[in-house]
């Protein structure tokens, strides 16, 4: 499983438990994901940290001093062995 990590500007957007679509934005050196319907997006990666899998589950909501963050597990491990 992997774990990312991605800011909201407001909570009630997202549930413990739900399922999650993501999309990928190129940078000119690095990647961000952004929640579809754009409610929350992640910092930036590097190539070599490209998200392999496009659906994940929240796995925790919490809320800090810079805002609201959505925890989201993705499960790469079964893509990468048979894929890549």
């Amino acid at each position: 499983m992997r774990e990312m990590e991605f800011k909201m500007e407001r909570t009630g957007l997202l549930e413990v438990g739900q399922q999650v679509t993501v999309t990928e934005s190129q940078l000119p050196t690095s990647y961000y994901y952004t929640i579809v319907p754009a409610v929350a997006m992640s910092k930036n990666y590097p190539s070599y940290q490209r998200l392999v899998s496009r659906t994940g589950r929240v796995k925790a909501i919490h809320t800090t001093p810079r805002g609201y963050y959505a925890q989201i597990e993705f499960d790469e491990e079964d893509i990468r062995e048979d894929g890549q």
